[in-house]
């Protein structure tokens, strides 16, 4: 399996074949503490805020990846059915983007414009050159242009997460060698933050020059980022607190750099205790089996997922953040099954369960179901929507 086109998903199930029950390390960004934001901001077209009535933009995260099996690859045909479900099902008004491949990135951003959702653009090939990573944005990013000179409500974010994606920030030549390490502490800080904002700072400079809105970067909550270089701070946020109090705490930090504040990721997983677990839930599962198995003792349970999701949108609305979009909306590689050592769906922070017509084969078709986190996001939505 190769790693040079991996989704943001994919990359989490990798990192769970490394180990199961570590945790990534929790903050580079000490290792630079203060510098973020302290430059002149960069030119370029400004974001508003939201002022009062909440969220701006309400959404979901897509992910176009290219699939394990030629069942779950990328569909021109099942994405367009995708983006009118989230469009009229889910009651969203912004789709996210993400993955690799231009030419699947700008078909699905087409096909949400069609469908008058207001796109965010960002891709995420990793485990390839840096100047390949570097066009790939580019490409991402003229079509971006073309679609906003059109009248598209559009963002582009140059990125997600560096630290995972590309190499030569942590030492290791693929994403499964540099979780590795971060996981046993081989790498040094300070190095690791300066390589960090050297290669993000090259990013913001290829999105200026080919993209003429609302530019940002989707960071980790504990990478340190020049938000001098963007119009938004946009982060991917796995929070929890026993109340609202923390996550506005929390929050709060990331709005000093006096720039609107996007949530380009939340959500969590599908069983019980998992959002506890936050940006780590998915590591449960232990893929170096056949099946996959998920951790003895595991319980589904639909309901957590859906009042965790419902719980921290309702601290973006009140604090009127510019967005939010839920990760994610479909995991076609981890599907549902009745049997639960092997229910992978469990381990997914989606907001509907694939199902497969033949459940252990991986080549079988399959279709999705929501689960109760999509009835509750898109009763939220509804809802915001229908204010005067």
């Amino acid at each position: 399996m190769g790693t040079a086109q991996v989704s943001r998903t994919r990359l989490l199930r990798l990192a769970g074949a490394v180990a199961v029950g570590s945790t990534l390390p929790a903050g580079l960004a000490a290792a630079a503490e203060g510098r973020a934001g302290a430059h002149t901001p960069a030119p370029g077209r400004r974001a508003r805020d939201t002022g009062p009535g909440g969220v701006r933009y309400r959404g979901v995260v897509y992910e176009v990846g290219e699939g394990e099996t030629p069942a779950t690859a990328w569909s021109a045909a099942r994405t367009r059915a995708d983006l009118r479900a989230i469009r009229h099902e889910l009651h969203a008004d912004t789709v996210k983007v993400t993955g690799d491949g231009v030419e699947r990135l700008t078909r699905t951003a087409a096909e949400a414009a069609e469908n008058g959702l207001h796109v965010w653009l960002e891709p995420t090939l990793g485990d390839v050159p840096a100047g390949d990573i570097l066009d790939h944005l580019a490409e991402t990013g003229r079509f971006a242009e073309r679609l906003r000179r059109q009248g598209v409500r559009v963002h582009l974010n140059v990125g997600c997460e560096f630290l995972l994606f590309v190499p030569g920030i942590v030492p290791g030549a693929t994403a499964l060698e540099r979780i590795e390490n971060l996981i046993k502490g081989n790498y040094d800080p300070e190095r690791t933050a300066r390589r960090l904002r050297h290669f993000t700072a090259r990013a913001a400079a290829v999105g200026r020059s080919v993209f003429h809105g609302s530019l940002s970067y989707g960071a980790a909550q504990d990478e340190d980022v020049d938000w001098g270089l963007f119009d938004l701070v946009c982060i991917d946020y796995y929070g929890w607190y026993p109340d609202h109090r923390g996550h506005v705490r929390e929050l709060r930090e990331y709005q000093r750099h006096g720039k609107p504040l996007a949530i380009t990721e939340f959500g969590t997983c599908t069983f019980e205790g998992a959002p506890r677990l936050g940006g780590m839930g998915w590591d449960v599962v232990d893929y170096t089996r056949t099946p996959p198995r998920v951790k003895e003792g595991l319980v589904r349970d639909e309901r957590a997922q859906a009042a965790y999701l419902t719980d921290v949108l309702d601290v973006f609305e009140s604090m009127n953040l510019y967005a939010a979009m839920a990760f994610t909306f479909v995991t076609p590689d981890a599907p549902h099954r009745g049997e639960p050592r092997l229910d992978l769906d469990m381990a997914s922070y989606s907001l509907v369960k694939t199902v497969r017509d033949r459940p252990a084969d991986p080549d079988s078709p399959w279709h999705w179901e929501p689960k109760e986190s999509f009835r509750a996001v898109a009763d939220a939505y509804a809802r915001r929507r229908r204010r005067p």
